[in-house]
């Protein structure tokens, strides 16, 4: 399919998927602004003499694993786990909903001739639910890295690493990444919608095969951001600057036709802000 024709099928639903996701993007993003502007997350510092009284705090998991929680922090309890998940799935939609649009509107392209044809294939909607699946995943897993951060006093209030060596090794090894043949490999998947399709055998008719197609782009762009997202811990998972940051970082990677130059630069850079740290602290 060339350029030209890629247009011509695009052109009369793009207003319609694109109004969808911006509408999608701006309420994820609302409320990540919402909970950065007013809340007090678990974990962070209890105000002033509330530390020295713990009596509402649960103090019976305290000695599991060998930890402990640091005094002036509150324990989790159930309601924070699941409040802690929302918080990172919604971030999730916000973050990737615009890099995976491009790949979202040639579905939906592709979806209105076929009906036009009479061989519709299924919804936009079950690629696009696949693909969050996948985040939502991603998202129980980052809520337990939070926990366990939080249970061993590393993170500040912005629910940012407070270790200068831990955030430092974190640079280092998301840097790394960025140049490994796994993150390319990922990433070429991601910058070429037609040739990730064409590689697993098309759009699907059923609504169950959609979802599975949605199910493995959202494993190629997981493949490709996961370390970007590790950095949330090193930045402030409530610093929405750095939230913004990594989000254009990752749209960038994801369109910008530059093949590995970002990724690779970007790599560098993280690196050698890492080493930098750790050596500091040392």
């Amino acid at each position: 399919m060339t350029d030209t024709a890629l247009e011509a099928v695009l052109r009369r639903d793009r207003a319609v998927v694109t109004a969808a996701l911006v509408v999608i993007a701006v309420l994820a993003w609302a409320y990540v602004l919402w909970l950065a502007a007013h809340m007090v997350l678990p974990g962070s510092p209890l105000p002033d003499g509330a530390g020295s009284d713990m009596s509402g705090v649960d103090m019976s998991n305290m000695g599991r694993m060998g930890a402990t929680v640091a005094p002036g922090f509150r324990a989790w309890v159930p309601a924070d786990f699941a409040f802690i998940f929302t918080m990172w799935a919604v971030m999730m939609v916000g973050m990737m909903t615009p890099s995976v649009a491009p790949m979202l509107l040639l579905y939906a392209g592709v979806a209105r001739k076929a009906r036009a044809a009479g061989r519709p294939i299924a919804s936009t909607g079950w690629f696009f639910a696949g693909y969050l699946s996948v985040w939502v995943v991603f998202s129980i897993v980052a809520t337990g890295a939070q926990w366990l951060l939080a249970r061993f006093a590393l993170l500040d209030p912005s629910m940012a690493t407070d270790s200068a060596i831990l955030g430092g090794f974190v640079l280092i090894a998301a840097g790394l990444y960025q140049w490994t043949a796994m993150k390319g490999v990922c990433l070429r998947q991601c910058q070429a919608p037609i040739a990730f399709l064409a590689s697993h055998g098309g759009f699907r008719s059923a609504p169950l095969g959609a979802l599975r197609l949605g199910v493995d782009h959202g494993a190629y762009c997981l493949g490709c951001c996961w370390a970007l997202m590790a950095l949330l811990f090193v930045g402030g998972v409530m610093n929405v600057l750095w939230i913004a940051g990594i989000a254009i970082l990752v749209l960038l990677e994801k369109t910008v036709p530059t093949g590995q130059l970002i990724p690779r630069v970007s790599g560098a850079s993280m690196a050698a802000i890492g080493t930098w740290l750790v050596f500091r602290a040392l």
